[in-house]
């Protein structure tokens, strides 16, 4: 670890890799459990989109419980949560034949603690660092979190082929335990966040008030509804099915995931030496190549051909993911941090249950293929009106980044979130 990476910055990446590392292979093993029982797109997408909608009713009260109560108790609780809820899955998987309803429901515990987990996380990572260290704070846990997803794809594709996905459902449940301990051991400092004005009505009020404020910020907000629900459909329920038919099945798909987690660190790499004055302008470009996997599945391509295709999105993907951290870094006050932050995920995830669900009922509508060129069309039409929002164009990096100054002291320095830590 660098010279200026302390203590607790080390328990915080550490357990964001070990949950990673689980977590990546498990999206794998959730897939392939319901298709092993006969489960077609629409049972594969129910299953995933009830994690996502969970994960929407209980967004925005995180975010407030967060800025009320300390952030590392929530996450050391909703890491808890989803220990127990995975290792029930795994439990039934392994020892049975579980219903649909059960595999949703266990899904949905885990989106649920993860609502509470994710604004939490936003507030607490660069009280770790000086703020004069934050770019290169962020580039460090992402490419820990990054090396983590590509051995969790890669090792959880070759699991579920060769032992069944209820064992790497059981390894993400041991990683979810480990992170709950080692966030545990965090020592955090209890002075000083700003008192809560009111009640949590209030605290939401003013949370939206930052957010409706920054067109930036629901800008691309809005866009990433959309992204994200289309890019999560194609992974989570034609991806698997694509792989299945042409591809030679679980193994094989892991790999190509595992191939855009390598094109994150490659990204993350890139992000530590290049340094864009106009961030949010480069990052909306790094997000027209998401449009490239849905468009290559529809094509069924040979496994080198999709491998390719991944690692330039993950690539891509990474650009914006660092100019997107340091925005919110810069512009949001630190007192509001969770709140906006749970406004964040709320607005990049609402959509998503929605694509899950209807990736289905798409795929016999319009074809497979039809479906997956609908997705990549969306991304660059969507990413497109983005960019004709001047303040995406012109929101420029600061040579130092400092925390935010509002009539309320902030305690920790401010944190940025991404669209999904663990």
């Amino acid at each position: 670890m660098p010279s200026w990476a302390g203590r607790n910055f080390q328990l915080l990446v550490t357990a964001s890799f070990v949950t990673n590392l689980g977590s990546s292979g498990a999206t794998i093993a959730a897939a392939y459990a319901v298709i092993d029982l006969g489960g077609d797109a629409t049972d594969v997408g129910l299953v995933a989109a009830a994690r996502t909608l969970a994960m929407v009713v209980f967004l925005l009260i995180g975010g407030a419980v967060a800025d009320r109560v300390p952030r590392q108790r929530v996450m050391v609780l909703a890491n808890t949560a989803n220990a127990l809820s995975q290792g029930l899955f795994a439990l039934l998987v392994l020892t049975g034949h579980p219903a649909l309803w059960q595999m949703a429901l266990l899904t949905a515990t885990g989106g649920a603690a993860q609502a509470f987990f994710s604004p939490a996380s936003e507030g607490l990572l660069l009280s770790t660092v000086e703020s004069s260290h934050a770019s290169q704070a962020f580039s460090v846990f992402r490419l820990s979190m990054n090396g983590a997803t590509i051995g969790g794809l890669a090792l959880g594709g070759a699991l579920v082929a060769g032992v069944g996905p209820g064992w790497v459902l059981a390894i993400d449940a041991t990683g979810f335990a480990a992170a709950a301990g080692l966030r545990s051991r965090l020592k955090v400092g209890t002075a000083a966040r700003a008192e809560p004005s009111g009640g949590i009505v209030r605290d939401l009020r003013e949370g939206w008030r930052e957010f409706v404020s920054r067109s930036w910020l629901w800008g691309i907000v809005v866009q990433f509804a959309v992204v994200n629900g289309v890019l999560d459909a194609s992974e989570a329920v034609y991806g698997p099915l694509v792989a299945r038919e042409h591809l030679g099945g679980a193994g094989p798909w892991g790999l190509a995931l595992a191939a855009s987690g390598v094109g994150t660190v490659g990204g993350g790499l890139l992000m530590m030496r290049w340094k864009p004055r106009r961030i949010l302008l480069v990052g909306t470009l790094g997000v027209f190549p998401l449009a490239l996997p849905p468009a290559a599945l529809a094509f069924a391509p040979r496994l080198w051909v999709l491998t390719v295709v991944m690692f330039a999105a993950g690539v891509a993907i990474e650009v914006f993911a660092v100019g997107w951290m340091l925005a919110l870094h810069q512009e949001i006050p630190e007192e509001k941090m969770s709140r906006v932050s749970a406004y964040d995920w709320f607005g990049s995830v609402a959509m998503t249950p929605l694509a899950l669900a209807a990736a289905g009922p798409a795929s016999d509508a319009f074809g497979r293929t039809g479906a997956l060129w609908g997705s990549a069309a969306l991304v660059v039409v969507l990413t497109g009106a983005v960019l004709a929002l001047p303040e995406v164009r012109r929101l420029e990096r600061r040579t130092v980044a400092q925390p935010v100054v509002t009539a309320k002291p902030a305690a920790e320095p401010l944190a940025a979130p991404v669209t999904p830590p663990v």
